[in-house]
């Protein structure tokens, strides 16, 4: 299993894209979690096999259509994902 946190900068807030991503997440199979955090930014803790994790990865980049993105970082690791793919309060 691999698991990485990623934060989304752009117009990423205020366009479903916690909403879009967690169902993306869940479509592939992936575990974890998705918010909002104050700058502006959206981060999430992704966890799966390598496909599953590349295949969400490749969808940030692009996000729902209302969104902007204009770059994702990457920190491989974080803390053990939960159950399913939850949505959790802004940070």
């Amino acid at each position: 299993m691999r698991t990485v946190t990623i934060r989304v900068h752009g117009r990423v807030q205020g366009v479903g894209f916690r909403y879009a991503l967690q169902a993306e997440a869940e479509r592939l199979g992936a575990r974890g979690w998705v918010r909002n955090r104050r700058d502006d930014s959206v981060e999430a803790l992704v966890e799966g096999d390598d496909a599953t994790v590349d295949a969400v990865l490749a969808w940030a980049q692009a996000g729902p259509p209302s969104a902007r993105v204009d770059g994702v970082d990457l920190l491989e690791g974080g803390d053990a994902a939960p159950r399913g793919f939850e949505i959790r309060a802004t940070a």
